[in-house]
């Protein structure tokens, strides 16, 4: 194996696939990435054996080949290299030489055929995803996912397509948030999958504003191909809840409200929060909310805000970080929360989206 590369593309190239290993795995080879060149490409692999990442870039080729390297020590020299130009090239006894005019680095890999093979999805229907849409609607449900292992189905969001309509749910049994698409290319595969948060948080940091993705699923796995990165994963076997069943039907009880408005005054009263005393609490009168914070031994937070609001008076408590969470991530200028007591859940309702979140009790 022997290519040239530039440095600053093989650096992306790496931390693209780096994010997936954990050092504290028991097989030594789930440390490495796989290197594979061939015809004028250069293929990353990265596996924790849940999930497995892949990142192609363009090369200058000289031979074709594969082999594994130390992830860290790898990353580590190529960020630490003097030249923009990088030449890597390997030996019969596994040794990989980095060089470029007076620099040399030599290092020790692993063969390739000890390196864990990546799932393949041949002869599968593939369902293509606007990557734009799809990433907006996951920062609209990560933040509900369940870090609760011992309810483990609900360590990761709901997929579900059905008659080209695109669902995504999270909950975390304190709150629930849905996100409903329709798909610009319509499919007649009916899916429902629950995709591990790991997977999730990689989807993240790859997704593009623009650009499709294709999604290909088999009984255990899925593909997310975003180009010249595929991340394959695990899913979550087992049944997620029946959420439909506690989404509550729309209530003339609404309070509209400035959105920038209601997330600093919520930000503010939660800086006297404390794990025993976590509630903010709402007072809302006759188009007023008043929200407070009262902690003992800490001290009280008030504030008034201007609603618009018509329907009978009433005192809540939240959390606040469920309350921030939503509120950060909605675009719109205004929200409306509907409340119909102090007991029962609150709702913001959007067109395709659904966030209820349960009431604290107030200290």
């Amino acid at each position: 194996m022997k290519f040239k590369v530039e440095k600053s593309k093989l650096i992306t190239a790496i931390q693209t696939v780096q994010n997936v290993i954990t050092s504290k795995s028991a097989l030594p080879i789930l440390s490495n990435i796989l290197i594979e060149v061939q015809t004028n490409t250069l293929k990353l692999i990265a596996t924790d054996l849940d999930i497995g990442i892949t990142c192609v870039i363009p090369v200058d080729i000289q031979e074709a080949g594969a082999i594994t390297v130390p992830a860290k020590r790898f990353s580590d020299i190529i960020k630490e290299f003097p030249m923009e130009m990088v030449n890597i090239s390997t030996k019969k006894n596994n040794q990989v030489t980095i060089d470029a005019q007076m620099c040399q680095f030599k290092i020790m890999g692993l063969a390739k055929e000890e390196f864990p093979k990546l799932p393949e999805f041949k002869d599968q229907k593939v369902i293509k995803i606007n990557q734009g849409v799809f990433k907006q609607m996951l920062s609209l449900t990560v933040f509900a996912v369940s870090l609760d292992e011992t309810r483990y189905v609900l360590n990761g969001i709901l997929f579900k397509i059905n008659k080209g309509l695109f669902t995504l749910v999270a909950t975390d049994g304190k709150r629930l948030a849905i996100a409903e698409r329709k798909l610009a290319v319509e499919s007649e595969l009916e899916i429902s999958m629950i995709v591990p948060l790991k997977t999730i948080q990689e989807l993240n940091r790859n997704l593009k504003d623009e650009g499709e993705l294709s999604l290909v699923v088999s009984s255990n796995q899925a593909l997310f191909d975003l180009g010249s990165v595929g991340i394959v994963s695990r899913l979550i076997e087992g049944e997620f809840p029946d959420y439909k069943q506690v989404i509550p039907s729309a209530s003339e009880n609404k309070m509209k409200v400035d959105r920038d408005q209601f997330l600093l005054a919520v930000k503010r009263a939660a800086l006297l929060a404390t794990p025993d005393y976590q509630a903010v609490k709402l007072e809302i009168f006759k188009n007023k909310l008043v929200i407070s914070k009262s902690t003992p031994d800490v001290g009280e937070f008030h504030e008034e805000l201007a609603v618009e609001y018509q329907g009978k008076e009433l005192v809540i408590g939240f959390n606040p970080v469920y309350l921030i969470d939503i509120l950060k991530n909605l675009n719109e200028e205004t929200v409306n929360l509907e409340m119909v007591d102090g007991e029962k859940p609150g709702v913001i309702r959007l067109s395709g989206y659904v966030y209820i979140v349960l009431p604290m009790r107030l200290n």
